[in-house]
């Protein structure tokens, strides 16, 4: 099972990031709560241990609990992150889940600027790819239903699906499913 990591290792993370092969991407997401904290998947975090004991990790979730969706108009697939990257930008918002809004409910391209990391929507490629994404955080189950209500309607797949999520909200999330590794929960 794979697992995003908090770490408030920040300059250890810093350190070792530089020391990874020329072509090979580590994506740390800083945490949008706790100054100094990065969220990353076991590819990252694989990349980083690669010559060194282990990043000191404070919490451990399991990847597939931060759901994510696609709707059936997903489009430019080359350039999607990579989903442990996707995921690990949602908890780094204290997000549940996301959905790719990048074409509306009639195929039109949503174009909208972030205002700040903080903001629920957000844009996210793979790294080197072509098309850019646009995508909706969730911290809530109550917030992914009513966003995905409005912009698809009552009975859209993306309404059944924010009606389906099983956690509640990000504390939900962390008490069910967290791993505590060496220190107590954000």
């Amino acid at each position: 099972m794979s697992r995003l990591y908090l770490s408030t290792a920040k300059d250890e993370i810093a350190r070792r990031r530089a020391l990874v092969p020329t072509g090979q991407v580590v994506e740390a997401w800083p945490d949008l709560v706790e100054p100094g904290a990065f969220w990353l998947g076991d590819e990252s975090k694989a990349l980083l241990e690669r010559d060194g004991p282990p990043i000191p990790v404070r919490l451990a979730l399991p990847t597939d609990r931060v759901e994510v969706y696609y709707g059936p108009q997903l489009t430019d697939v080359e350039s999607l992150p990579r989903e442990e990257s996707l995921r690990a930008r949602v908890v780094s918002g204290r997000g549940i889940a996301a959905a790719w809004i990048t074409l509306d409910r009639f195929g039109h391209r949503n174009t909208f600027e972030p205002q700040s990391p903080a903001d629920p929507v957000f844009n996210l490629r793979r790294v080197g790819g072509g098309k850019g994404h646009l995508w909706r955080l969730f911290r809530t189950k109550q917030d992914a239903i009513v966003y995905m209500v409005e912009a698809y309607g009552r009975e859209a797949e993306g309404a059944e699906w924010a009606r389906a999520l099983t956690i509640e909200g990000f504390e939900d999330l962390v008490k069910r499913d967290a791993s505590a590794l060496d220190g107590p929960p954000p």
